[in-house]
């Protein structure tokens, strides 16, 4: 069952501001997040875009962090490193470290980038995308205190973090520490864990009142901050009372993975399947099979008609990796499964 989370203030179509408690499942400590602002779009990437085009300076740096990219971070999202290049800001990558088959951050490397007096924001992704991994109290804390050192503002996607698996909790970025909290912009919606991507809704929560009206006022600029009444009402029915069918959403997406997780192993040896600890996303090393997985991934839509992600929009590190989506029925899943591993068995590096 749902676990109560917060208290979070949504103000919606020019009405005045009331409340909604949202039950985030996988979480277990209460705290108070604050306003949060809905918004018409249906990604927290379009959050990004909109507060480099007016706070970041143009020559001024975003880092990705993640995997792919860095100021977001590492191996992060590929709609974040595009946000930042079309609005004629730099991107700075911070790869994460893939060791004995896991990631981490390279800090030293991380330090470097934000000390760089051009960056001015960093993008975070917690749960990670397409990695998977959850980042724990300690690493989010020593993200947020190496932000505020060096006077980087954190935007923390955290559009995965309903989709845990179960028994795992996710941290809620903003919830670590008062640096956190008050340096950062946090993007959630419902729009992953309950497929209402087509109704363009998603929501950002900024706790410290200087930096929410600033968000407020580029989300205005661009008159994204209206959303339409069926979006209000989704997410709301959403947040509220989804709790029991989220649960078993995220029981059978176990459940999948673990299909594909043994499927895997006992019949592509050579593929290396990165554990998870959220999302409905595989990521598949091919290393053993070929450096560049973005031709298996021509090859397999090609001969078998699988469609799946090549590792390279998430930046150069993820190269000889494949995207997977899971999130469907397990009929589906196997029947991707046997085209991979037919579209495997017919290629030749």
């Amino acid at each position: 069952g749902a676990n109560f989370i917060g208290s979070y203030t949504f103000y919606l179509l020019g009405s005045p501001f009331f409340w909604l408690t949202i039950p985030f499942p996988s979480q277990s400590v209460p705290y108070l997040m604050g306003p949060l602002l809905i918004l018409k779009f249906a990604c927290a990437s379009a959050t990004g875009a909109h507060y480099i085009r007016r706070y970041v300076t143009r020559g001024d740096a975003a880092v990705l962090g993640g995997l792919l990219y860095a100021f977001s971070g590492f191996s992060v999202y590929n709609i974040f490193f595009n946000s930042i290049l079309n609005n004629g800001r730099k991107v700075l990558e911070s790869p994460l470290v893939y060791r004995d088959g896991a990631y981490e951050i390279d800090f030293q490397d991380l330090e470097e980038k934000l000390r760089d007096p051009q960056t001015t924001l960093m993008i975070l992704c917690n749960p990670h995308n397409p990695v998977g991994k959850i980042w724990d109290r300690e690493t989010l804390a020593r993200i947020g205190s190496l932000c505020k050192k060096h006077h980087v503002i954190v935007i923390s996607d955290e559009i995965h973090c309903d989709l845990t698996v179960p028994g795992r909790e996710y941290i809620p970025f903003a919830s670590v520490s008062e640096e956190c909290r008050d340096n950062s912009v946090t993007c959630i919606a419902p729009t992953k864990a309950f497929n209402l991507a087509g109704l363009q809704t998603a929501a950002i929560v900024v706790p410290r009142e200087a930096l929410r009206h600033k968000m407020y006022r580029a989300i205005n600029t661009d008159e994204v901050a209206e959303p339409n009444a069926f979006a209000v009402q989704a997410a709301e029915a959403a947040f509220s009372e989804g709790g029991p069918w989220l649960d078993a959403l995220r029981q059978y997406l176990l459940e999948n993975r673990m299909y594909a997780k043994d499927f895997i192993g006992k019949n592509l040896p050579k593929l290396h399947l990165i554990d998870a600890e959220a999302t409905y996303l595989l990521w598949v090393d091919c290393g053993k099979i070929t450096e560049d997985a973005g031709d298996l991934a021509r090859h397999l839509r090609k001969e078998t008609g699988l469609y799946v992600s090549e590792g390279s929009q998430y930046g150069a590190c993820g190269s000889r990796f494949l995207r997977i989506n899971i999130a469907c029925q397990r009929s589906i899943l196997a029947d991707g499964l046997d085209r991979l591993q037919r579209g495997i068995a017919s290629y030749r590096a």
